[in-house]
């Protein structure tokens, strides 16, 4: 496959459409479209002009994608259910792509100004947990419960991106753009949730940047346990635990009960009998899928792709200059860097 051919099919894919649908939409013949995306054949301008249209990109973004060194469709990092459907994962693994490339041009812009950074670790050398404190004492945390997540990897320059992913199935994806980590993260999902897979996502990012194992998921999930719950802190507070006081740890802590059950198992708080009369009583009361307290959290809403967007109106450039420097076909299709923009004027 050419490069070219890869980002149109990672295009295709992003957008939810299968090979026949957008050969019939640009009335081609699905074989002339499977041999643009395997490489055997490169499109003329004007039906690569047809397709970037389609597919709400330009054609330069195309060929710049199909020009970038290393493959543009990498596999992401991902925090799914078993239950997820592939072809909604692979739609978001290619959406999350499609992003990394949008940002990369935008990148090129405007630099990120980030007090710290996101370091990477080799399991080897240590555990997730090892690793999760290393990153809080770089970072300078402080002792006990995280406060506004996403704002501390912001600051590390990870650009945090959230939108509806359909589904809830699929909690969020990650990845690099070159010295800049990605996270696309699920709108529709509980606070509680969307912070459990920001720590976890940030622990691929951390652990997995060049590692291949098996135990990818596992490790990750180890290190969130570890970065906003630290076993030194929370352990006296998940003695003697009851459902009031989890209700309480869940409103300090800004994680699930059922995250704070598993925590204090893991830590030999609790027996596993107790963990599963836990879940037994939450399951006859809903809790398993809908807990409460969820809606007292502090929502983590990320501020640096809005801050991208504001600093380049500033710097003269008109909301269709920035959609086009960053690859969309129109500002419409920007709609992820400019969510709680004030209203832009119409260019």
């Amino acid at each position: 496959m050419s490069g070219l051919g890869e980002a149109i099919e990672t295009a295709r894919r992003a957008r939810g459409l299968k090979q026949n649908q957008l050969a019939d939409a640009l009335n081609l013949g699905q074989g002339t479209l499977s041999r643009y995306e395997s490489g055997l054949r490169e499109p003329d301008e004007k039906t690569l002009g047809m397709l970037a249209g389609a597919l709400g990109v330009t054609s330069e973004f195309l060929r710049r994608a199909g020009d970038t060194r290393g493959a543009m469709a990498v596999e992401a990092h991902m925090r799914r259910r078993a239950t997820a459907k592939p072809t909604v994962w692979r739609r978001l693994e290619a959406k999350l792509n499609m992003y990394r490339m949008h940002s990369r041009y935008l990148l090129e812009e405007v630099s990120i100004r980030a007090d710290q950074s996101v370091p990477t670790f080799d399991p080897l050398d240590g555990s997730p947990p090892d690793a999760a404190r290393l990153v809080r004492m770089q970072w300078r945390m402080p002792i006990g419960p995280v406060r506004h997540l996403t704002g501390w990897l912001e600051s590390a320059g990870c650009l945090v991106l959230a939108e509806d992913f359909g589904t809830p199935r699929v909690d969020g994806l990650s990845q690099w753009i070159d010295d800049h980590p990605v996270i696309l993260l699920n709108d529709r999902s509980p606070t509680d949730r969307r912070r459990l897979t920001l720590a976890h996502e940030l622990g691929h990012l951390v652990l997995h940047a060049t590692t291949i194992g098996t135990d990818l998921e596992q490790e990750a999930d180890a290190f969130a346990a570890e970065f906003l719950m630290p076993a030194a802190v929370i352990r006296p507070e998940l003695r003697n635990l009851s459902l009031g006081r989890l209700h309480d740890l869940k409103r300090a802590w800004g994680v699930s009960m059922q995250a704070l059950i598993e925590r204090a198992h893991d830590l030999n708080v609790i027996t596993t009998t107790q963990r599963t009369n836990f879940y037994k009583t939450f399951s006859a009361k809903g809790w398993r899928t809908h807990e409460p307290v969820s809606d007292e959290l502090t929502p983590e809403e990320p501020q640096l792709p809005t801050s991208i967007t504001q600093a380049l109106l500033a710097a003269g450039l008109t909301q269709n200059e920035i959609a086009g420097r960053a690859g969309f076909a129109n500002p419409t299709e920007n709609t992820i860097f400019t969510t709680g923009l004030p209203r832009l004027r119409a260019v």
